[in-house]
């Protein structure tokens, strides 16, 4: 699998980022794509997750009524546009296949991540 993420940076809390990876055509054509995070010291988790057609989206607790899970077929791309951003948001984040229906990868390999650093 072939993941390329971008968009990170450092915010402001109360801040927004949008967020792309890019997949190989192999990976991401017919694939639920999803965003996780792992931030210094924990275990990498689940953030948001998106069927193959761009609807039925779902996300964590944590980021629901914030961040909004979006793809463009055309383009092999899964976008995270996130707002409100919190100091507990700072993480690499990273893109992947899902398990539908599930909150864990169904690939993996993973990207290099793009690091979101959001100050108080």
């Amino acid at each position: 699998a072939q993941l390329a993420e971008s968009g990170g940076g450092s915010v402001q809390t109360g801040g927004s980022l949008n967020l792309s990876c890019v997949a190989s055509a192999r990976t991401f054509r017919g694939s639920a794509m999803g965003w996780f995070r792992q931030a210094p010291g924990k275990e990498r988790e689940f953030v948001a997750a998106i069927n193959h057609l761009g609807g039925s989206p779902y996300y964590a607790d944590s980021v629901k009524g914030r961040f909004t899970i979006s793809r463009d077929n055309a383009k092999n791309t899964v976008f995270l546009q996130m707002n409100s951003l919190k100091p507990e948001d700072t993480a690499v984040y990273l893109c992947n296949t899902v398990v539908w229906g599930r909150k864990y990868p169904g690939n993996k390999y993973w990207g290099q991540g793009t690091q979101v650093t959001v100050s108080p």
